[in-house]
């Protein structure tokens, strides 16, 4: 399950720039907004908004619908017995689902401490993470004990594109001409 959403171009990954926020939109402050999480919207940034109990909430969602998922493959299973398909259809299935879960829990938990290198490839791995969506939901289940899914990540890329933007701003604060003016004063005083 990826949680990466489109970057408008020129701003960094987490933010979008007030400039860039769609017509209609109104910014709260001027610079980075942050990006929202899935099932928390803002409220990881500064944990309000209930960010508790929707933390809470996610675990159990998350639990209940693995819960849920491993009845559904057991009815399955129970199908394939069945129908009698044989013993090796019967391993290759659990083998499949296993490895696919163990995979899916890997890159989702990764997911939620760096973008991903290439995206390409996590395109190519979409089918691979459906198959093994128990691993995915279990990764949420164990990753909101500690955060909201992907909070150290998005707040680490918030905080960078606010301070690139207050050296941004400080940085054309006043008349430049004025500053090198007033240099030049000093020099010459000295």
């Amino acid at each position: 399950m990826s949680e990466n959403s489109e970057i408008p171009d020129g701003t960094a990954p987490g933010t979008t720039e007030s400039a860039t926020a769609p017509a209609g939109a109104t910014a709260t402050a001027p610079g980075p907004q942050p990006e929202p999480i899935r099932f928390f919207g803002t409220s990881w940034v500064a944990h309000d908004g209930n960010y508790g109990l929707r933390r809470a909430g996610v675990a159990v969602g998350s639990l209940a619908a693995t819960a849920a998922s491993c009845f559904l493959l057991r009815f399955a299973y129970q199908g394939l017995e069945i129908a009698d398909v044989g013993s090796f259809v019967g391993i290759l299935v659990v083998l499949t689902f296993a490895i696919c879960s163990a995979i899916a829990f890997r890159k989702t938990w990764e997911g939620f401490g760096s973008r991903p290198a290439d995206p390409g490839r996590e395109d190519n791995l979409r089918g691979l993470k459906t198959i093994g969506f128990i691993g995915s939901l279990l990764a949420y289940f164990f990753r909101t004990f500690t955060e909201a899914p992907g909070e150290k990540l998005r707040r680490a890329e918030y905080e960078a594109a606010q301070v690139r933007y207050a050296k941004r701003r400080s940085a054309r604060t006043g008349n430049p001409a004025a500053r090198k003016t007033a240099k030049a004063k000093k020099a010459r005083r000295k």
